[in-house]
């Protein structure tokens, strides 16, 4: 197996673990959260299960060569191999799923999870987006979230 089909593999396997924490969190409290309390109870879930998360993790652009702080900032980043996307809207429009493929194509990671909270069943509000693309192999290559 390629190093590309065991980081999916390895996604696939933390995916299912997330979404099993998220279906935990909905069912214990339901809609209607902040997506900053999504946020605080999906880490304590994770951690609960011995997943390594970063949160809130900046994302610098590279442009031309040069690396700029724009402000992006990923929400989670579990085992650096899964991006989770939290919101809780009304309903998940196109836009967020741009955002997750923009995340995930700067990262060069290939699994997301975009998760809407504010739904009345969990799955619902589930999408699972995969950057299809290839990593660029120029020197001015995003950054990768290792180490």
């Amino acid at each position: 197996m390629n190093r590309r089909g065991a980081e999916t593999q390895r996604g696939n396997e933390f995916t299912e673990k997330i979404i099993g924490a998220c279906i935990e969190i909905h069912k214990t409290i339901g809609p209607g959260l902040l997506e900053s309390a999504c946020e605080e109870c999906l880490c304590f879930e994770l951690s609960k299960n011995g997943l390594k998360f970063e949160r809130q993790k900046p994302l610098p652009v590279v442009y031309k060569s040069v690396r700029l702080d724009c402000g992006y900032r990923l929400d989670l980043v579990v085992e650096n191999s899964v991006i989770v996307e939290l919101k809780a809207v009304e309903s998940l429009l196109p836009v967020y799923d741009a955002q997750v493929l923009t995340y995930l194509k700067l990262t060069g990671l290939q699994i997301g999870l975009l998760i809407n909270f504010n739904v009345p069943v969990l799955k619902q509000g589930i999408k699972r987006i995969v950057n299809q693309f290839q990593e660029p192999s120029s020197s001015s290559a995003p950054p990768r979230l290792r180490g």
